[in-house]
């Protein structure tokens, strides 16, 4: 029997955020997500989708002839099947990267993927959700994200910087305004202020398209 996932959509855009912002990517959209962040915005993937053999999902994306392959959710560990995606998508010779709540283990991801690792603030009212084991996985190939939602979520985002040593375990920590809920310049001066060794995010996805499913 062929090895299948449940499949939301399968597109090719500019990358919104992570290292790779603003390069052309394919992303590979599983259905199904057990969190439920209160700044979610891609709830259209909760449910429903398309059950896909992995062997057609490769060939969907090799059809776009992409340099990355971004693949995301909902959550897509929550599917076990993404793991050998995963592993076929770098066979197959792309950069590939996994968005992942950081709510389940990562330790089997392939070695070759950037784990884009979402560290849950208090104010996603996920915080305690994450999964802090996943963290010794990490490499300077992962990025690990915060969205702020509040200055209470910057000073915590701080303590676990601190506490994790995150700036030195991953390659990129990055640093992402809650939409609607703070200020990037704002975000940007505390940034400055501190002297954090992070990246300010913002999602050019919502700038360009004001986030419109498909880009």
């Amino acid at each position: 029997m062929q090895e299948t996932l449940r499949i939301t959509e399968i597109f090719y855009s500019l990358q919104g955020e992570t290292r790779t912002a603003g390069l052309p990517t394919v992303f590979v959209r599983l259905t199904g997500c057990p969190l439920r962040c209160q700044y979610c915005d891609t709830a259209y993937a909760f449910s429903g989708g398309e059950i896909v053999t992995l062997d057609s999902i490769v060939d969907q994306v090799a059809a776009y002839r992409p340099r990355y392959v971004c693949v995301t959710g909902g959550e897509p560990l929550a599917q076990p099947n993404c793991i050998p995606l995963l592993a076929r998508l770098c066979d197959a010779g792309f950069e590939v990267s996994l968005e992942t709540s950081g709510a389940l283990d990562v330790s089997a991801v392939d070695s070759r993927v950037s784990k884009v690792l979402d560290l849950k603030t208090p104010g996603s009212a996920e915080v305690q959700r994450n999964r802090y084991e996943n963290i010794q996985w990490l490499t300077r190939n992962d990025q690990v994200k915060f969205v702020i939602c509040s200055r209470e979520d910057y000073d915590w985002a701080i303590s676990k910087l601190i506490e994790h040593d995150l700036a030195a375990r991953a390659g990129e920590v990055l640093f992402s305004p809650s939409h609607q809920q703070v200020d990037a310049r704002a975000l940007a001066d505390w940034i400055i202020a501190d002297n954090l060794p992070v990246r300010l995010q913002l999602q050019l996805h919502k700038i360009l398209w004001n986030d419109e499913p498909g880009h």
